[in-house]
């Protein structure tokens, strides 16, 4: 139940993380350093493309990259910082789901790792038991089977008043 939540939270975020990104593009061009710093992202972003698409098609890579107009600077900064927003949003959702699935995975680990140790004190305890029965076998085979119904017998009468288990010889 609380993974589909969870999925269903992430969903809302980056859905809520949209208008945010396009408030912050349409706010991006306002303020005046903050404008003339995205300027400046928006002109090296668009040196770097273009000298990365003229590697890519062969052409010369010394020639003079025209800067774009104000305007358009302006337009491609604030879409490049909303998509950097969205994907921001997005990568941190993710980072913490990963994060949550670790833990997860942890405790289900430590769970498996105490399981194991439980079953491996029970074998334990079961070995030691199997020892003592042993014990209680040999002792019984060394004295003869007529031996041994005496025993009984007579460990039955001590047992009623005990409260030991009939079967157990008394020692």
């Amino acid at each position: 139940m609380v993974l589909p939540l969870f999925k269903l939270g992430t969903l809302a975020l980056r859905t809520l993380s949209k208008p945010i990104a396009n408030r912050l593009k349409k706010n991006a061009g306002l303020h005046p350093k903050f404008r003339e710093f995205i300027i400046n992202i928006a002109q090296t972003n668009h040196r770097f493309t273009t000298t990365v698409q003229r590697r890519i098609y062969g052409h010369a890579t010394d020639v003079l990259i025209r800067p774009l107009d104000e305007g358009k600077a302006v337009q491609v900064a604030s879409e490049l910082l909303g998509e950097i927003f969205v994907f921001t949003v997005a990568g941190i959702a993710l980072i913490y789901e990963v994060h949550r699935n670790a833990r997860s995975e942890a405790r289900k680990e430590e769970r498996r790792k105490q399981e194991l140790e439980a079953l491996k004190q029970k074998n334990r305890d079961l070995e030691k038991e199997m020892e003592l029965l042993k014990c209680k076998l040999q002792f019984t085979q060394g004295r003869g089977f007529t031996d041994f119904f005496k025993l009984w017998q007579a460990g039955t009468l001590e047992d009623q008043k005990s409260g030991r288990p009939s079967y157990m010889p008394a020692m």
